[in-house]
């Protein structure tokens, strides 16, 4: 009986420590995660193919988030996941996914970390569309 008594307080208190973990973590996020800036932004896109920049957007925008930003100035379609849109053509460009074609996004050279539909938009933002191939 004593072991049942410890095995289910042990089970209790290890719950509660994950509860508070979870919620550590969520606040943590909230806190730290990149906040999209409101009001009027200037960003530019750059598309590219094979190595070259085929063309360059100025694009004014109120867009908190880089899809909406794309999609105003019909530079983006694709399929939606459970994780965002999935980007198969941009600029009238469409991928040829059986050359294991993708875009790649990336934002002053570096890939980014998060999808378009969580991507912020900030005044000044420079990013760059590539197509590209292999997986």
């Amino acid at each position: 009986m004593d072991n049942n008594n410890v095995s289910l307080k042990t089970i209790i208190i290890a719950c509660v420590v994950l509860a508070i973990l979870i919620t550590a973590f969520i606040f943590i996020y909230i806190r730290f995660s990149e906040k999209p800036a409101e009001g009027e932004k200037n960003i530019t896109v750059d598309i590219i193919v094979a190595d070259k920049i085929i063309r360059t957007y100025e694009i004014k925008t109120d867009a908190e988030f880089l899809r909406e930003a794309l999609e105003s100035n019909n530079l983006v379609s694709g399929n939606e996941s459970e994780m965002g849109l999935f980007v198969l053509t941009v600029d009238c460009i469409t991928v040829n996914e059986s050359n294991q074609e993708w875009w790649c996004f990336t934002k002053n050279g570096e890939i980014l970390n998060t999808g378009i539909d969580t991507t912020p938009v900030y005044d000044g933002d420079h990013f760059e569309i590539t197509l590209t191939i292999g997986w």
